[in-house]
Order: structure tokens, then C-alpha cells, then sequence
């Protein structure tokens, strides 16, 4: 990577996106988190982005669309909430039958 390469948006977003990630993690404060995102506006070249998370371990890949762990989870929920809705009307009309 070429440090004296003008920064794009694209680049800033990626930075602010993974200054997100470790705020999230515990690793930076609001306070922190806050400065650093100014500072990313203001960065004219890759090697200032750069300087802005030298001191933070690098982070695995986000997790793709597909791979939505919490999504999977709502969907499991969703899934589990309409098999008992429609116990629950199964149950009510065989009563309503019976009686």
C-alpha cells in the first residue's frame, strides 16, 4: 500500500465502518471512537487512515449478508412464534369441535 495515495470515500467508510467494530468490542470509547471518526474526514492519504488504527489488532472479515448470525436467529424465532400461533388454532378449533 502507498501511503501518499490520496484516501477515497470508499477508504474513509472502511475505516469508520472497523473503528465502529472495536468501539463495539470494548477496544475504543465513545470518546475515542468520536475523534478518530472526525480525524477520518479530515485524512487526505492512505497512510493518514492508516495511522488512525495502527495502535488496534486487525479484525476477521464482516460477516457476509448470508451469514447473519443474528438475522438467522430472528428468523428461528419467527418460525417458532407462527408453529405455536398455529398450535394454538389447531387447539381452539378442536375444542370448539368438541364441545
Amino acid at each position: 500500500m502507498d501511503v501518499e495515495l490520496r484516501a477515497s470515500d470508499d477508504d474513509r467508510n472502511r475505516v469508520v465502518a472497523e473503528l465502529h467494530r472495536h468501539t463495539a468490542a470494548g477496544r475504543l470509547t465513545l470518546d475515542e471512537f468520536s475523534d478518530r471518526a472526525g480525524a477520518v474526514w479530515t485524512a487526505r492519504t492512505l497512510g493518514d487512515l492508516a495511522a488512525l488504527t495502527r495502535d488496534l489488532p486487525a479484525l476477521p472479515a464482516p460477516a457476509k449478508d448470508g451469514d447473519d448470525p443474528v438475522g438467522h436467529g430472528r428468523r428461528e424465532l419467527l418460525m417458532l412464534f407462527a408453529a405455536a400461533a398455529l398450535t394454538l388454532l389447531l387447539l381452539g378449533g378442536f375444542l370448539a369441535v368438541t364441545r
